[in-house]
């Protein structure tokens, strides 16, 4: 994987490539929770990328702050994986640190506006 300037995409690269290589298992019944988790994880990427170049700080914020609730929204499908017993403890905790980064870095973006 090439190495990214942008460490916030660089952290959401690295949770997509966890996501793809953790939850390949996956029961059939609960096939669209895997492909929520899926089709969220890109989406923090398009977000993260949007806001990185546009101007406007308020629409900045505004992403920033949306990528912030998929992210609770991506820990949140992450922790019914858990309760279901589709993830261990060790690939839950995995998924948690790199949101935790994500996370982190996001609200100093923010409040770096």
């Amino acid at each position: 994987m090439k190495e990214e300037k942008f460490k916030i995409i660089q952290y959401i690269r690295e949770l997509i490539i966890n996501i793809d290589s953790n939850l390949d298992n996956f029961p059939k019944k609960d096939i669209e929770l895997k492909n929520r988790i899926r089709n969220i994880s890109y989406d923090l990427l398009e977000i993260a990328y949007e806001a990185n170049t546009i101007q406007n700080k308020e629409e900045k914020r505004r992403l920033l702050e949306k990528l912030i609730s998929k992210l609770k929204l991506t820990d949140f499908l992450l922790n019914t994986c858990y309760d279901k017993k589709i993830i261990n403890n060790k690939r839950y905790l995995k998924f948690g640190e790199k949101i935790d980064d994500i996370s982190k870095f996001t609200v100093g973006w923010i409040k770096s506006i």
